[in-house]
């Protein structure tokens, strides 16, 4: 079996040395990130995104190869290999090439064709196939007749019959029509029932199938399924039929023959091409719909894990509610929880002066430096009675505080769930809540991978897509944050530890259960003493996790293990200490090892030049965490509501979700703009990513605000300084 290194080279513009390298790392069973991280010597430095869509297309390339085995297994078994054929599969370079060449052998149900050939006029449909002008066919078929054909017509028709499948089942015929569909064809949609609904706009419907937007393609997709809208695949059918005809019938060499031969032709296109064309068109629109949905819920999810922490700050967590009231926890600078409690801040429960006494009383006792305010029911309401708060206490005491609007995705899910009640077991579900708010805040990464993926809020139609490459797309994302920022050994929960690489959920456990019964970790080295933490996943995950007060200071970098040597040689070689790490002493450090010549370092110290790259950054600023170059998130001081809004303000957002007709951005009002994707830029875009990520603080300006829908359309245009 090929190993499709040269194929991948070229497709994924790398060279064929790298992806080799990639691909034997790959099938040793290494981790995504670890090769990223500490194998770039052998892929020429590719990141994890790089790495995953070539082990992507790799399994789909091997998989092609085992669907060709199968098939040329089969044809021969049939005793209908030929070297043509064996030629023609070794050529295919797609799962539907190999399956149109394998269609005339393939096992049939019961067709028309085979009871057809049943009767005995297989001979003549080949007779009338070779349309010699000299066969009539009519006088031919009498033949034929027996006690299932009665007269020469009924031979003739399943002579027809016959002709129409081999005309269905060749590949050329079928390979030349998919592309009449994709450059000519339609998806047109029509109402399924007397009933308006979301779909209305699809009730009459049609767009080229060569133009059609992924997400316009799920929405048809969901409204089908919901039983709103009948979808199809529109062509010229006179025009594609006349392609088939065309491709089989001689009419000026053929006589009498060609005319059946046309009439098989039509008849194969509009009972059995067309409908099998129309599917396996629907399913790949379907599918590269999905596919693009996923990338951008990756890319979403992706940049909603690196959001910046609020670093060393007390946080009070605010999980908005009406009936069980606005729950309350404060959490310091790592998480612990200080204290909690329910209060009334909606007017109409007439009790917002004692919930304001009683926040203000948490605010002194507890030092809170910023507020979490979920964006679920009751919101708004506690937003402005937040707002209201913190200017109360300005004016009276002098102190200052800030908040911001967290979205509170996935908060529910992870208060339900077992972890949260084996984490606070002493709080009900709703305050588990308002903790895991304060908590996303103060480090969006820790928290948010307790969630599953699809519950964070930053996708769309994620529930109708195939969940296997869904969960594995968010899932490497999830693992790919993690193995980029780090993981601090002695605080880092069992969830955030599994996503370390070569962690698995039950060594995660072992990690955590031998930190409680022996004590703090001292060093990487005694991660090897862990239950199920072999040599392999040794390798694996002991670079990402990080121990900053650790003896050994290099446990407290990026630098793997397996570099200490080269990294103590390096710092003696250049006349420093692995106790200067980190201090501002190994400043010099990059001037002197390219003043020796980072050449001669490497052939000295056994290592490449990528590695000795990132073990000078490691040791200069020892478990740099990739987040703190990013743009702190928006935290406000005022509030404002729907509303106040009016077509004209500008304003200063935060991106929430990129999806592919544009991004929902929040302004503080509780309820997000839209600023589609022909309001982004002034130059054209094909997708809002190329502009816009999640995180991103960007100046709005209000086109139009409908309070009734609480719909607001922003623009971006003219704001951002192109």
């Amino acid at each position: 079996m090929p190993n499709h290194a040269e194929q991948l080279a070229a497709e994924l513009n790398l060279s064929v040395k790298n992806v080799q390298g990639a691909i034997d790392l790959i099938d040793q069973g290494n981790t995504i990130p670890f090769i990223a991280r500490y194998r770039k010597e052998a892929t020429g430095s590719m990141d994890d995104q790089v790495l995953r869509n070539l082990g992507d297309r790799l399994e789909y390339l091997r998989g092609l190869d085992k669907r060709k085995e199968e098939v040329t297994a089969s044809i021969t078994e049939q005793g209908a290999m030929t070297p043509e054929l064996t030629a023609a599969l070794a050529k295919a370079k797609t799962l539907a090439e190999v399956e149109d060449l394998y269609r005339p052998y393939k096992p049939k149900r019961k067709t028309r064709a085979s009871i057809a050939k049943a009767r005995g006029l297989q001979p003549l449909a080949d007779a009338i196939l070779k349309q010699d002008a000299a066969l009539d066919p009519q006088t031919a078929a009498a033949d034929y007749l027996n006690e299932e054909v009665p007269d020469a017509e009924a031979a003739l028709a399943g002579a027809r019959d016959i002709i129409a499948e081999k005309i269905s089942d060749d590949a050329a015929c079928r390979a030349e029509l998919r592309r009449y569909y994709r450059a000519f064809g339609r998806i047109a949609s029509t109402k399924a029932k007397e009933e308006d609904s979301v779909y209305a706009q699809y009730y009459d419907y049609s767009e080229p199938i060569a133009k059609i937007p992924g997400h316009r393609v799920l929405a048809l997709d969901r409204g089908e399924r919901e039983g709103f809208l009948k979808v199809s695949i529109e062509v010229d059918s006179e025009r594609a039929g006349a392609i088939v005809a065309w491709m089989f019938a001689r009419k000026k060499t053929g006589g009498a023959s060609a005319a059946v031969v046309k009439e098989a032709a039509l008849d194969a296109y509009s009972r059995l091409i067309h409908p099998s064309l129309s599917n396996e068109l629907r399913n790949e629109l379907s599918e590269a719909a999905a596919e693009g949905a996923i990338k951008v819920f990756g890319d979403n999810l992706r940049q909603l894990l690196l959001q910046p922490p609020i670093r060393g700050k007390t946080v009070m967590g605010l999980d908005p509610g009406y009936r069980m009231g606005c729950k309350v926890a404060v959490v310091d600078p790592t998480g612990k929880v200080l204290d909690t409690n329910v209060v009334y801040p909606v007017p109409e429960f007439k009790r917002v002066d004692q919930a304001k006494r009683i926040i203000k009383e948490m605010v002194r006792k507890n030092g809170v430096e910023v507020m979490a305010i979920g964006n679920g029911t009751a919101g708004h309401e506690t937003e402005e009675f937040a707002a209201t708060v913190i200017r109360e206490l300005a004016e009276e005491e002098g102190r200052h505080l800030q908040y911001m609007v967290v979205s509170e995705a996935g908060a529910s899910v992870y208060s339900a769930s077992k972890l949260a009640a084996e984490e606070f077991p002493q709080f009900d579900v709703n305050l588990r809540s308002a903790v895991s708010i304060a908590r996303r805040l103060q480090d969006p990464l820790a928290e948010l991978v307790k969630i599953d993926p699809k519950a964070v809020g930053v996708g769309q139609y994620q529930h109708d897509m195939p969940q296997k490459r869904l969960n594995e797309t968010l899932d490497g994302v999830v693992e790919d944050c993690v193995n980029s920022v780090g993981v601090d050994l002695n605080t880092a929960s069992a969830p955030l530890l599994r996503r370390v690489a070569g962690v698995t959920a039950a060594t995660a456990k072992n990690i955590v259960a031998w930190r409680e019964e022996e004590g703090a970790f001292t060093s990487r080295a005694q991660l090897k003493k862990v239950k199920g933490l072999g040599p392999k996943a040794y390798e694996q995950c002991a670079g990402f996790l990080r121990l900053p007060e650790a003896k050994n200071r290099l446990d407290a970098t990026a630098v793997h293990p397996e570099s200490y040597a080269a990294a103590k040689a390096l710092l003696e070689a250049c006349g420093y200490t692995t106790a200067q790490i980190g201090t501002d002493k190994l400043s010099a450090l990059p001037a002197a090892v390219k003043a020796k010549g980072e050449k001669n370092l490497c052939e000295t110290l056994g290592i490449g030049a990528p590695t000795l790259h990132d073990i000078v950054s490691e040791l200069c600023k020892p478990g740099r965490d990739v987040r703190d170059s990013l743009p702190k998130p928006l935290l406000r001081s005022d509030v404002m509501s729907l509303e106040d809004l009016k077509p004209g303000m500008e304003l200063t957002g935060t991106v929430r979700n990129v999806i592919d007709f544009g991004a929902f951005v929040d302004l503080g009002v509780h309820q997000d703009g839209l600023v589609h994707i022909s309001q982004i830029s002034n130059r054209f875009i094909k997708h809002p990513r190329e502009v816009l990520k999640v995180g991103d603080i960007v100046r709005v300006k209000v086109l139009s605000v409908d309070i009734a829908k609480k719909r607001i359309a922003l623009t971006m245009k003219g704001l951002q300084g192109e």
